[in-house]
């Protein structure tokens, strides 16, 4: 008997083919609408992930400022750090894996016939595992160069291309580079990491620390210190540490705010990644409601069906179906309808996820729950909808239907 009923629910769909498809465009807009949110909702969110795993793994980031106020500047008399503070935090606190102070100005850079305004770091060889950074090609400095203050660096792959030109890997390696009155020879080219929240990671160039103070910003001071984590090290207290150590260096009173920041890089991954959840969540629930407007759709056209075949339903009624038999019928009309549009949802979803998610140059990450969830709840709104028109046939008089114009 199913199989008949269902053989005959698919027959009328297809009788009026224009008219089905219209009535399914609800719920593919939906459906569609659905899944192409949270796909690239969860696309945003991993690529914020690798853009935060990109800074450095377990890294904790010490700046100069007020609470509040943001950091890195050292504004309003705020003191920076020194050389002095990332041995201290190396040697005094457990589970830390490497510590790298950072320096940081703004010059042009010439080479090759060509300038280029960029941000010249300079650090010690602790700020390439600190920071998970890796080489393209060449070498990194070597711990004499980095203590005699030497006149060699390494360039982002943005530099490299504004500076050399040509395709990636091609050698700007050997070549001189003025960084602003000092020539220096480039020994080594970064891997690329790109577009990361903090502006293009590939615009810099490394110095070694010493260089940098003694030739570029004249100055002993640091803006910044990278810290990097143990596997397994717990956080909570290593900050609590590390901001007890750095208040007593800084010789802050009890009743001192601190006038540094650290920020842990896997938190900010971890609030990023559930505000992206939440966003992703609202915007798919505001998508659904192209479902429950669909659905209403298809009740409305069941209704118009039963009144259609009034006299269909009376002489089935008449030669022994039972109500039963007829709320069946209609009720999977209802719902193959609604899973039809579901299933052409999900198409065009898919093919629209991966072109935007081109578009908008994050990850296409096919979610199958979603996918799964949508069709299971395009059936539901079938059998929801579609459950009054279909209980009006089956209570209909055989006798008056039968007299129905």
């Amino acid at each position: 008997m199913l199989y008949s009923v269902f053989m005959l629910a698919l027959r009328s769909v297809r009788r009026n083919l224009l008219r089905s498809f219209l009535t399914i465009l609800g719920i593919v807009i939906g459906v569609s609408a659905v899944i192409t949110m949270v796909t690239l909702g969860n696309g945003a969110t991993a690529a914020i992930k690798a853009q935060i795993s990109g800074l450095g793994t377990n890294l904790l980031m010490v700046q100069p400022g007020q609470r509040g106020h943001g950091g890195g500047g050292g504004g309003g008399g705020v003191p920076q750090f020194t050389e002095a503070d990332a041995q201290a935090i190396a040697a005094q606190i457990g589970g830390v894996a490497v510590v790298a102070p950072l320096g940081r100005a703004s010059v042009t850079v010439v080479a090759n016939g060509r300038n280029w305004a960029t941000t010249v770091t300079g650090s010690t060889i602790e700020w390439f595992p600190a920071g998970n950074w890796k080489l393209a090609s060449g070498r990194i400095f070597e711990p004499d160069e980095q203590r005699a203050g030497a006149a060699v660096c390494l360039i982002g792959e943005t530099v490299r291309r504004e500076l050399f030109g040509g395709a990636i890997g091609q050698t700007g390696l050997g070549e001189p580079m003025r960084v602003k009155q000092f020539s220096c020879n480039v020994i080594g080219i970064l891997a690329a990491k790109g577009q990361g929240g903090m502006g293009d990671q590939d615009d810099v160039v490394l110095l070694p620390l010493n260089t940098l103070q003694r030739r570029v910003t004249g100055s002993r001071k640091v803006s910044s210190l990278l810290v990097s984590m143990e596997e397994d090290s717990d956080s909570i207290p290593l900050k609590a540490a590390l901001r007890q150590l750095m208040r007593e260096r800084r010789k802050l009173a009890e009743s001192d705010d601190d006038n540094f920041n650290i920020f842990d890089t896997q938190q900010l991954a971890e609030t990023l990644s559930s505000t992206m959840g939440v966003l992703t969540t609202l915007l798919g629930a505001v998508a659904a409601v192209s479902l429950l407007v669909g659905g209403i759709g298809i009740m409305n056209i069941m209704l118009v069906s039963v009144t259609e075949r009034t006299r269909e339903i009376g002489l089935r009624l008449a030669v022994g179906a039972l109500e039963g038999e007829v709320l069946l019928q209609f009720l999977i009309e209802a719902v193959v309808l609604s899973a039809l549009g579901g299933v052409v949802g999900i198409i065009i979803a898919t093919g629209a996820s991966w072109v935007l998610s081109g578009v908008m140059e994050v990850p296409y990450v096919f979610d199958p729950f979603i996918n799964l969830l949508s069709l299971v709840f395009s059936a539901g709104i079938g059998v929801l909808f579609g459950y009054f028109p279909a209980r009006r046939a089956a209570r209909m008089d055989p006798i008056e239907a039968l007299r129905h114009e």
